[in-house]
């Protein structure tokens, strides 16, 4: 719980590291809702149609393979951006208007990201959901060679409503249902007629703001969701997600936490589920209507250490890409510390995917990333064709390899994972990092942000006094370096390496310089180390990680962001250091990675870091115990009671 007492190290007046973190356990809940699908032998009332389309080249000279890439681009033609329409029960307590403001501002922006990056063949006329035959009917008829095979032969007299999540579901959006009170007459009697729909509506989310039993018992859960209906091939037409109202009050959540969590969750609910990893399909056959998709088949299994993997296509493919490896068989590891008895999980392995919206750990918003892993594994749903070019930056284990974040080479400090304890620079270079580890990361240890005043680049982190020795300017264009420079006239002791926060500039891909405070532009050479002018020690440059993402900005207001974009545009004459917009074709000369050198009298990367971690340790005895105050998100799904046993009006706002 956040500023819950837990241990932290202080070391002078550097901030104090987190302690805990959020985690999600969507899959925990999910399993306990009843999600319901259209009867059997029916179409969903959501079914698409698709234009019969004939290939003019005899099919008999193409490969089976060919044939299916060929149809695949043919059937997905007609693929529009979903449209989620966001539905408000009006059973939600009344909120003030700046919290109705931010919920919807965040929901909105999460809605219109998530239908930017997923198309979808269009439910053709209003969505209908289905009610669920097994709650309004009290027998069913068995007898297979009867005419009402398999209808409701009775009705439940405790029938009341479908829900979703614990909300009401309005019998405006619900097919009717009826009976049949004789096996041999195929007259029904109606027991509920059959509703409007829902218009121009491929995925119906119920948002219901409240402060429920689990948004009580930690004060650090923003929402939690969970789907409940799917049409005739398994996609997911509506689910519900609960948004803790005192959560839209409290001023440490951001509106980027709150649009991140929605994203997080509407993945979640939309498919990235592994209750929905065996009914995916490869849906490029299914050119006509009514014929159905085939089965990707088993697209789960363990690899030869053990861990649960993906196996779908696209997935393969883009993890390929991702580690640079042309390894014919690389899934994407699955978590394996919130795994069910099943082995399986819906997040993706910390140690492996780290950053990814999709880990089981939501953290500083600034460091998450709607990766091409993800994106991939939701194109293998079958259901979506996804927008991958608008992919962000995965800059962890970028080009490291098949065997990159196995638990056998996570101990060996790289230019990733580090070792025992100190302080450093997370891997993005935003902010000044402890190396840490948590319940995910299987022992491994990586640079976490401090828990506080870590961002290189808030200027309000800017302190008097110790800042002035050792140079560090905090802005909008710094980032974190590792350096133990300080002042030639500091008659204090020398400074211990650590991260430090620099002015920066990009001069082309991996090319860049730095200021520190007094000091003029200095050409910063990636992988090797520099000294300044008035300062004693030494500044090391990271190599493949600054000026070489288009796409890496830190979450400054929208004016600074374009104006670091203008800067860091600058770029050199010649061809092969343009600045590149597509985060999957990095210049070939950056592909292998250089050794972090130093120049003469200096010392090496690797002895800084022992420095540092003996330093920490010597340190420890010196400082107090303080609170933590780091917050982090929790995401959650769960099964509650529906919130009220009779139905109430309802409000609709929609997005197209």
């Amino acid at each position: 719980m956040p500023f819950a007492p837990c241990v932290c190290i202080g070391i002078f007046l550097l901030p104090w590291f987190p302690c805990t973190w959020g985690k999600c356990i969507f899959d925990q809940v999910q399993r306990s809702i009843k999600v319901v699908s259209p009867p059997t032998g029916q179409y969903a009332s959501a079914h698409w149609s698709l234009r019969e389309t004939v290939s003019a080249e005899n099919p008999a000279s193409r490969s089976f393979k060919h044939k299916r890439e060929q149809r695949h681009v043919e059937s997905m033609a007609d693929s529009q951006p979903i449209r989620i329409k966001t539905w408000i029960p009006s059973e939600s307590p009344v909120l003030t208007e700046s919290e109705r403001e931010r919920l919807m501002s965040a929901v909105n922006d999460a809605v219109n990201k998530v239908s930017n990056l997923l198309s979808v063949r269009r439910v053709t006329h209003s969505l209908l959901l289905n009610r669920d035959i097994n709650k309004y009917c009290k027998f069913i008829w068995r007898n297979s060679s009867t005419v009402n095979h398999k209808k409701c032969g009775r009705a439940n007299e405790n029938y009341r409503f479908e829900s979703c999540l614990g909300v009401i579901i309005p019998d405006e959006h619900l097919n009717g249902c009826a009976v049949y009170p004789h096996p041999e007459y195929p007259v029904p009697s109606v027991l509920r007629p059959k509703g409007m729909g829902v218009s121009e509506t491929d995925f119906l989310l119920y948002v219901f703001t409240h402060n429920t039993d689990k948004c009580r018992a930690e004060s650090s859960i923003l929402a939690y969701a969970a789907h409940c209906q799917t049409d005739s091939e398994g996609r997911p037409l509506a689910g519900t997600m609960i948004i803790c109202r005192e959560t839209l009050s409290m001023e440490r959540y951001t509106h980027e936490h709150f649009v991140q969590t929605v994203i997080h969750e509407l993945f979640h609910v939309l498919g990235f589920s592994k209750d929905h990893f065996s009914r995916w399909k490869d849906c490029s056959l299914s050119y006509q209507a009514g014929i159905d998709c085939w089965s990707h088949g088993q697209v789960t299994s363990t690899d030869d250490m053990g861990q649960f993997r993906l196996y779908s296509p696209f997935v393969i493919r883009e993890m390929q890409k991702h580690l640079n490896s042309t390894h014919t068989d690389l899934g994407a590891p699955l978590e394996n510390k919130d795994a069910g008895s099943d082995g399986l999980s819906s997040h993706w392995e910390a140690r492996v995917l780290q950053g990814s919206i999709m880990a089981a750990l939501l953290v500083e918003p600034s460091l998450i990333r709607i990766d091409p892993i993800t994106l991939a594994a939701l194109q293998d749903t079958g259901w979506y064709s996804v927008n991958l070019s608008r992919a962000q930056s995965l800059v962890w284990g970028e080009g490291e390899g098949r065997q990159f974040g196995s638990v056998s080479t996570c101990h060996n400090s790289s230019t990733f994972f580090c070792t025992d304890s100190g302080l450093g620079c997370h891997y993005l270079h935003f902010h000044k990092g402890e190396c840490l580890t948590d319940q995910y990361l299987d022992g491994c240890h990586i640079f976490k942000p401090l828990a506080n005043a870590s961002e290189c680049w808030k200027e309000e982190n800017e302190r008097s006094g110790m800042d002035e020795w050792n140079g560090e300017i905090y802005g909008s264009d710094s980032r974190c370096f590792i350096s133990n420079i300080t002042r030639l006239n500091n008659a204090t002791a020398s400074t211990p390496v650590a991260g430090h926060c620099y002015r920066h500039r990009c001069t082309g891909i991996n090319k860049y310089q730095i200021q520190v405070m007094d000091s003029d532009w200095l050409d910063c050479q990636a992988g090797k180390s520099i000294e300044v002018s008035g300062y004693q020690g030494f500044i090391f440059c990271p190599d493949n990680r600054i000026c070489k993402y288009s796409d890496l900005l830190p979450p400054t207001s929208r004016q600074k962001a374009n104006e670091l974009l203008n800067a860091s545009t600058y770029i050199e004459s010649s061809d092969d250091d343009v600045m590149e917009k597509d985060r999957s074709t990095p210049h070939s000369s950056f592909m292998s990675r250089s050794f972090v050198t130093v120049s003469k009298a200096k010392v090496t990367v690797a002895a800084v870091l022992s420095i540092m971690a003996a330093y920490s340790l010597l340190s420890t005895g010196m400082h107090v115990y303080r609170k933590c105050l780091s917050v982090r998100v929790r995401v959650h799904a769960a099964n509650e009671l529906s919130y009220r046993q009779q139905m109430a009006p309802i409000q609709c706002i929609s997005r197209k």
